[in-house]
């Protein structure tokens, strides 16, 4: 068995697919690619994943992508590799479909949301710091056409109204968390799931140094006492020590969690 993993630093999906790697035990080739130079959308990675993102994960030369897809393999190819206190995925359908609902809840109705923002205040710094013409040839590197427009828009700023609707989608997935945290423990009931580690990932774990403004500490308690509950795991503290090359100006949210 030889596993490789392709990622970026530890946040958003490159956290979300390591976690279930590290709380696994499962040995891995760790194989960074640098976002910042434009890895992802070099020859030499386009031709593991055409699509040019990462993470990516080659299991014995069968390359997985997406990290939801990613997270449900390792499952079904390591169903023995599971943590001590309960497996990542409920092995009961009800368990296993909770798991999914946020599952897809974060997938469609909070991580681009929470991109947005980031692409606004991270990523809108390297592109404007391009030469117009590097920055045209980047563009035409870039697979997917929905990425290349999303370059393009985070050069010239997202609108107010669009990072205003973000901001109010992020809002109500806080509230919603909340209150599921109200009723179990984890967000698909008893035990802890691929479903927090996804939150987590994308959104849970650095919300409140992203929007100080909405008072997350005071007003969603509950989800903060999970966030702990979640960095405190030793699987996710590995993971959090993981290689990162960003460079330290643009660690706003990443760099205080370590």
């Amino acid at each position: 068995m030889a596993l490789k993993y392709y990622h970026a630093e530890p946040l958003a999906n490159s956290l979300k697919s390591m976690v279930p790697l590290k709380e696994k035990g499962l040995a891995y080739e760790s194989i960074y690619v640098d976002l910042h130079k434009f890895e992802q959308h070099q020859p030499w990675f386009t031709a593991i994943n055409p699509e040019g993102q990462v993470p990516v994960l080659d299991h014995d030369g069968t390359i997985i992508t997406h990290t939801t897809v990613i997270n449900e393999y390792l499952e079904d190819a390591f169903p023995h590799a599971q943590p001590a206190d309960a497996p990542l995925r409920p092995h009961d359908p009800v368990g296993a479909a909770r798991m999914r609902y946020w599952n897809k809840f974060v997938d469609e109705h909070v991580m681009n949301f929470v991109s947005m923002h980031g692409w606004h205040r991270m990523v809108g710094v390297i592109a404007r710091n391009i030469e117009n013409g590097d920055f045209e040839k980047l563009l035409e590197n870039i697979p997917l056409p929905d990425q290349r427009k999303k370059w393009a828009t985070a050069r010239s700023g997202f609108s107010e109204a669009d990072l205003a609707n973000a901001t109010a989608k992020i809002e109500y997935a806080l509230a919603k968390v909340e209150a599921q945290l109200g009723q179990t423990k984890w967000l698909a009931g008893s035990t802890y799931t691929l479903a927090d580690i996804n939150f987590y990932s994308h959104c849970g774990m650095m919300v409140e140094r992203m929007f100080p403004e909405m008072e997350v500490a005071s007003r969603f308690p509950r989800l903060c006492e999970w966030r702990d509950r979640v960095t405190a795991r030793p699987a996710v503290a590995e993971a959090l020590k993981s290689e990162d090359r960003t460079a330290p100006g643009l660690r706003t949210w990443s760099g205080h969690v370590r």
